[in-house]
């Protein structure tokens, strides 16, 4: 399949696979509604549709993301059930309800005490302990949740997942780890291991780094 990845738009990579795999071992319904949060280039929505989602809403802050889910979505044949929109996380859906929500948000911990409002860097950077947007995701997601809607998110241990399923929990859903990954460091994490190692959120010489998938549902 003709998939476009412009520069500028974060491109489908490791977590993003992991998520689309979690995606195919989840059952949906007839017409499920699915919500792609920080869609990128839309892979993960377009994947969501060929796996039978009725109506995929992507959303991203980012407007040439949007413009390439949409695109992504035409190219696949997918154009009528993919519906891209730009805004800040959730606030374009609100008060909507979705039987899956796909979540691969930034969560790699930066220097900045608040994550970039543009550039790049916005895809990835996510505060001190990288999970400036994890932990609005799990404030919020719960109440995007049909009765049995499922959430699964992806991001690194290095952001403590122990911290997000206590949060899902607490919030009421069912929450789990469900799968687990090590990746070699990429770019943005060698460059940035000096710093990680000096705040204790890696260990000395520390070269990989564990992804996870969090699957957490609400109950019907």
């Amino acid at each position: 399949m003709f998939f476009i990845k412009p520069p500028g738009v974060y491109a489908p990579q490791e977590d993003t696979g992991m998520l689309a795999a979690a995606l195919r071992r989840e059952s949906l319904r007839p017409g499920a509604e699915v919500l792609d949060v920080g869609t990128g280039s839309g892979a993960l929505a377009v994947a969501a549709a060929r796996h039978g989602a009725g109506r995929v809403t992507a959303v991203d802050a980012a407007y040439a993301a949007v413009l390439t889910t949409r695109l992504n979505a035409r190219f696949a044949g997918h154009r009528g059930r993919v519906r891209a929109h730009r805004g800040d996380l959730l606030r374009p859906v609100a008060g909507r309800r979705f039987d899956l929500v796909l979540a691969n948000p930034p969560y790699v911990p930066c220097p900045a005490p608040v994550p970039p409002r543009g550039g790049r860097a916005r895809a990835w950077d996510a505060g001190p302990d990288g999970r400036a947007v994890v932990d609005r995701l799990c404030a919020g997601a719960p109440a995007l949740l049909a009765p049995d809607g499922v959430l699964l998110l992806v991001h690194s241990a290095v952001c403590d997942p122990a911290r997000t399923l206590a949060l899902l929990t607490g919030a009421g859903l069912r929450a789990a780890v469900t799968d687990r990954q090590y990746i070699p460091f990429g770019p943005v994490m060698r460059r940035r291991a000096p710093w990680l190692e000096a705040q204790g959120l890696i260990a000395p010489g520390q070269d990989k780094e564990e992804l996870v998938i969090v699957r957490a549902q609400r109950s019907a």
